[in-house]
């Protein structure tokens, strides 16, 4: 045969295995994003919420929790063991966690007054917020008391004291009956006083003590302050009731 009349395939068998390799991983890779995407799509879904109702079971200083997982706000905290801190949502008046059918309601900024957020941490002060209104913010008030909204007593606190903008809504003067909360009120802050407010995201905060050394620190959308008795209840029950109590030596015999 003459030279020139061999032809070399235009394919080796060398070649032709690579390619096959080559199209059976990209076949696999395709398999697997397709698989992937349905599940982070999914997670997309949920944005970084979760439906599950497995209790998680935190401990903070001195108390143990046990929380439902769709409670926890952020995902890196849905695990159990020790913590510095645990932030929470709840629906209000329902105070209940993540549903997926009221996923517009956790999604939807303009549905921050129907949601509470909570932020539970070992306690660095020896008074909660109503135990401080004579100490210290007394202190920071400027001008007179007025009326405020919903029974409530305002104290516009100065502008140097670092919470300008903001005022302080009292209620009570005795020791179990004493309220305060924190608020940025919508208008000028005469008006504020005076009218009912409009919702401001999560524009009032207070805080108050819970099982053996917590801090509870809760927002809600000044829309909310009509409510402001039942929720101050309503999120004492929530926690206590998520406090698992500790045996005394007494209960144990």
């Amino acid at each position: 045969m003459a030279q020139d009349d061999y032809q070399e395939p235009l394919i080796s068998n060398r070649m032709a295995f690579a390619i096959t390799a080559a199209l059976g991983f990209l076949a696999a890779s395709t398999l697997a994003i397709s698989l992937s995407g349905s599940w982070i799509g999914a997670k997309l879904a949920l944005g970084g919420h979760t439906d599950s109702r497995e209790e998680i079971s935190v401990r903070i200083g001195q108390d143990e929790l046990r929380l439902p997982a769709n409670t926890i706000r952020f995902a890196e905290q849905r695990r159990s063991g020790e913590s510095e801190r645990i932030d929470l949502y709840l629906t209000w008046p329902e105070m209940q966690g993540y549903d997926s059918r009221l996923k517009k309601r956790f999604d939807n900024s303009d549905s921050a007054d129907t949601l509470i957020f909570l932020q539970l941490s070992q306690s660095t002060m020896s008074r909660d917020m109503s135990g401080r209104v004579e100490p210290i913010y007394s202190r920071l008030f400027d001008g007179e008391a007025l009326p405020g909204p919903y029974g409530l007593t305002a104290h516009h606190l100065r502008a140097d004291s670092g919470y300008g903008g903001e005022v302080l809504l009292t209620a009570g003067s005795g020791r179990d009956d004493a309220y305060a909360v924190r608020c940025m009120m919508p208008g000028p802050t005469e008006a504020a006083a005076h009218k009912s407010p409009a919702a401001n995201s999560a524009g009032c905060q207070r805080d108050i003590r819970a099982g053996q050394d917590l801090t509870v620190l809760y927002r809600f959308s000044p829309a909310l302050l009509r409510d402001w008795r039942h929720i101050d209840a309503a999120i004492s029950r929530f926690v206590q009731k998520r406090v698992v109590k500790v045996k005394t030596a007494g209960e144990n015999r």
